[in-house]
């Protein structure tokens, strides 16, 4: 008895011990964290000119030679009086037709003979509290950079804003107008009101109303732009490969004379008033794809702003509680019923910018809308009830923690595009900005502090009777019973009255591979000093290429091919499986399901991806240098062991059918149906778009028994990794898990089908969807042999007609808001060259647009490009180009298409001299080759009314 007595006291010592322990751990983890402010980052210069005008610098030096400018403005659709709905959008398309030192197409024809793309690179946009206009421009030639600050400038205060430049811009933004148009507006314009309940959000979309901009007068948008286009609403971001002195001094000489507006009206905020009911929108149309479900709390107060190193860890608890949440709405889409489709929830903005909203939404079929609205509603009660787990937290503080030390080691190697935001939002939001290096370290020193209390109390504030929202949107069709308003409050109270049990947090094993593979050997290795990347051989035959860069310093790409693909299938056998491959990998590997790889991948940066082409089976992925033999374990399991699990398979089948459900009711979706059955005529292999029916049909034993089949012989596969690699693990792991796996000299390649399109002139119109709304499609095919230069001519073509098009279509008749062409030729399956013209636009004008393309067509068969816009395409060319190169990406696709397609990477090292060769006459030569009169044209036109 007293031995029992001493062991119990030794117990209660040793806890207390521990306890206090961890105390002292947690008070000195504490000490350790940042107090006070947030800090701004060093890198960054702000500053503020005399008339109010807001300036963000900052010296980046990737990608080299180029500067990211934006010209922001704090002013958007919020504003608008009820005569100028619309106008704060048409404002920034007038700002691309004409300026004090730009005339009407002068500013983009400039700017494309810099190689900077219309659409691509410059653009803009605007949104109910902003306008953003986004520049790249080249800083390494003193004449552009001042160019491109001019443009900024004229942006900001010299827009001309002439009466034929408004009413010639009108017809661009009335076809912006219809494209927006359709199911989603339709129903969009039933809840809002109701999500933005009492806001003048609610009656502000950007976009605006059609008979505004058909009938507003010139001086009410000149109004508009007079008074809140104006220095003290305006920042002017800069970061880029340029020292700060010369960017700030471009910033003064060309923003500091702007003066300032006199009796300039009020800034105002607007807000999101509050609601004591729980309002329910059901919106339904004929014409909506898909069904969704959304339940959302908005806060009763204000966001405050996020100022104090408090804020910022309130921010990561948001963050873990988020990833927790989400972890397990992802095991439910995983189940063999699974509730919904895709369902997620966070906490964060609203269309306001003085609320904050915690929100949980799902993708479901049109049948279950009920059931996924009651998971979301069931899990979040969950979570209010029993909190969450400590296996959980761990896990989401590995997510949280990989992914910030990716972005931190490859803080010098981030592109300037992607730096800009984070300014921009400081301007507008104050969302902080205190700079990779201080986050991570924060990260590191606030994540252990952390615990399951700190998380679980969130939801209590996050979920209220108040100011709840909820919102199911999804087809009206006849035999579907649309749900009532009375079943989703019904719903709310069941589940506010239902018993639940805790969370199962199952454990999984630790390690991916639970036993190593017998390794195999190098056989021969090869180096390109040329273009510097080097391959070797394993004794399973499997060949290895790779190439070491700097351009990311956390980044490895890999990818993989062999000759086959379901080529090598019968054409039974190809009908039987096709919809079915996709769903082999839900299954899992190595005896683990998606959700236990889920839980054993947590804090990994590591992604692989089995296919199975037309012509080869293969892998994509990627993964962080220390995740590299994960990578490679995956790799192996993939081919030796891949789940076999019907559960599973039939999850991904239930998932498929409740996606596809509505899909042909919607215009554009049955249109390209309609295409491909016509275009495909006499093609033993065509399947079409997936059906529930074809769904059902589809054979999942016949598609994994061919998987193995093509995956059987590793040795007749490519692999190919591109970046920071460490040389030695690279071949380690290779020989590990890929000269380990079985080779079998197999040498296979790929049949190609005796099919081939139609080659002759024909013209289909498809009649679908009510909205006034066309599509038109012109594509030139035709056999041929491959020949890079030819290739290369084609491809030009396309940009050079794409010129002409815009200028045409859009600038002079004012029909479409985009439109594109392109063309290029394929080596394999077989040689073949392929051409597409496309746009939308109003019914009335398909005729008078098509003819208006194919005159530009004709124009340069008969005369060729002009030098001014071959050009422009070279100068794209090599912008492009030289950004490319330095890219991981690229580098992966070339030594892969080198093989895979036979093609010379030697070429890679004349592309630019190849550029510059580039003659009109070529160009004209390839138009008149294969631009014939044999083109297929498609056209959407609405149902035809009696």
């Amino acid at each position: 008895m007293k031995k029992h007595n001493f062991w119990i006291f030794g117990l209660c010592l040793f806890l207390l011990g521990t306890v206090q322990a961890q105390n002292v751990e947690s008070k000195a983890n504490s000490a350790n964290i940042p107090q006070g402010q947030i800090p701004t980052d060093p890198n960054v210069k702000i500053g503020k000119l005399d008339n109010g005008l807001t300036y963000y610098i900052r010296n980046n030096g990737k990608p080299e030679d180029k500067v990211e400018l934006r010209l922001v403005v704090n002013a958007g659709s919020i504003l608008e009086n009820d005569n100028q709905q619309g106008l704060a959008h048409f404002m920034e398309h007038m700002n691309f037709n004409g300026t004090t030192n730009f005339q009407k197409n002068e500013l983009v024809d400039y700017l494309q003979s810099i190689g900077v793309k219309f659409g691509a690179d410059l653009n803009a946009y605007t949104s109910f509290d902003e306008t953003v206009y986004i520049l790249p421009i080249p800083s390494d030639d003193p004449e552009k950079l001042e160019k491109g600050f001019q443009i900024l400038e004229d942006w900001a205060h010299n827009t001309t804003l002439t009466e034929e430049a408004i009413d010639g811009e009108r017809g661009v933004v009335l076809e912006e107008y219809r494209l927006g148009l359709g199911p989603d507006k339709r129903m969009l314009q039933e809840y809002l009101p109701k999500m933005l309940y009492g806001s003048k959000y609610a009656e502000r979309l950007p976009i605006g109303k059609k008979e505004v901009l058909e009938n507003f007068d010139y001086e009410t948008l000149r109004k508009f732009y007079n008074d809140w286009y104006r220095p003290d609403l305006m920042a002017v971001v800069a970061v880029g490969d340029l020292d700060v002195a010369t960017l700030e001094q471009k910033i003064k000489d060309h923003f500091g004379k702007i003066e300032p507006k006199k009796n300039a009206p009020k800034r105002e905020e607007f807000d999101l008033p509050n609601h004591e009911e729980t309002f329910v929108t059901v919106a339904t149309d004929p014409e909506a794809p898909f069904s969704r479900v959304q339940v959302m709390y908005k806060d009763t107060f204000k966001s405050p702003a996020t100022k104090t190193t408090q804020d910022y860890k309130d921010l990561i608890v948001r963050s873990l509680f988020s990833t927790m949440l989400n972890n397990r709405l992802n095991e439910l889409r995983n189940e063999a019923n699974p509730p919904f489709i895709f369902g997620y929830s966070y906490y964060g903005g609203t269309y306001a910018r003085d609320k904050n909203a915690y929100q949980s939404m799902a993708n479901t079929s049109e049948t279950g809308q009920l059931d996924g609205l009651k998971a979301l509603l069931v899990e979040n009660e969950r979570v209010k009830r029993f909190g969450f787990q400590e296996g959980e937290l761990e896990r989401a503080k590995k997510e949280l923690l990989a992914r910030m030390e990716k972005t931190y080691k490859d803080r010098d190697k981030i592109e300037s595009g992607r730096i800009v935001g984070e300014y921009v939002n400081n301007f507008l939001e104050e969302e902080p900005i205190p700079g990779i290096e201080w986050e991570y370290d924060f990260y590191q020193k606030v994540l252990p502090t952390i615990d399951l209390k700190d998380v679980n109390g969130l939801i209590q504030n996050f979920i209220h009777p108040d100011n709840r929202v909820i919102i199911l949107t999804g087809p009206e069709k006849e035999g579907l019973e649309p749900v009532q308003e009375a079943e989703v409050l019904a719903l709310l109270e069941e589940v506010e009255n239902s018993e639940l049990i805790a969370y199962e947090d199952e454990a999984v094993r630790s390690e991916l591979l639970e036993a190593k593979p017998e390794a195999g050997e190098i056989v021969s290795e090869d180096v390109n000093a040329d273009l510097d990347f080097k391959s070797f051989t394993l004794s399973n035959g499997a060949k290895i290429t790779y190439k070491i860069t700097d351009f990311k310093n956390d980044e490895i790409l890999f990818s993989a091919y062999s000759y086959g693909g379901t080529s090598l299938y019968s054409d039974e056998d190809y009908l039987a499986t096709a919809f079915a491959n996709s769903g082999l990998t839900q299954a899992g590997i190595g005896g683990l399901s998606l959700n236990d790889m889920n839980k054993l991948m947590s804090g990994k940066i590591v992604q692989v991806s089995p296919f199975i082409s037309s012509t080869t089976e293969g892998f994509r992925g990627q993964a962080a240098p220390k995740d590299l033999e994960t990578l490679f374990q995956e790799v192996y399991l993939y081919f030796t062991d891949l789940n076999k699990d019907e559960e599973a398979y039939n999850s991904f089948i239930t998932k498929q059918k409740s996606f596809l459900g509505n899909l042909m009711a919607n215009p554009n979706f049955y249109y390209q149906n309609e295409i491909g059955k016509i275009r495909n005529e006499g093609n033993p292999r065509y399947n079409g778009f997936p059906t529930p029916e074809k769904l059902d049909e589809a054979d999942y034993d016949l598609a994994y028994a061919k998987y193995q089949e093509r995956f059987a012989d590793a040795g007749d596969f490519n692999f190919y990794f591109v970046g920071n690699i460490d040389e030695a693990q690279l071949k380690e792991f290779a020989k590990m898990y890929i000269g380990s796996l079985p080779g079998k000299n197999s040498n296979e390649t790929f049949e190609v089908s005796d099919f081939r399109p139609k080659d002759e002139q024909q013209k289909v119109v498809v009649n679908k969807g009510t909205d006034p709304k066309s599509q038109v499609q012109i594509v030139w095919v035709e056999e041929t042999t491959y020949d890079a230069d030819e290739a290369l001519e084609l491809d030009a073509l396309g940009e050079v007609l794409t010129i002409k098009l815009i200028e045409q279509l859009r600038e002079e008749i004012g029909g479409v808001y985009g439109v594109g062409a392109n063309g290029g030729i394929r080596k394999y399956p077989y040689g073949n060259a392929t051409f597409s013209i496309s746009f939308p636009c109003g019914p009335d004008n398909v005729e008078k647009l098509t003819e208006a393309a194919l005159a530009e067509v004709e124009k340069l068969k008969e005369n060729g490009p002009t030098a001014e816009d071959l050009a422009k395409v070279k100068e794209t060319y090599l912008q492009e180009r030289k950004d490319e190169m330095q890219k991981n990406s690229f580098w992966l696709a070339a030594l892969q298409d080198s093989d895979e397609e036979d093609k010379d990477i030697a070429i890679m090292m004349s592309f630019e001299e190849r550029v510059q060769a580039l003659t009109a006459e070529e160009l004209q030569e390839v138009a008149n080759k294969y631009l014939d009169d044999n083109y297929f044209m498609g056209v959407l036109m609405p149902e035809e009314t009696e």
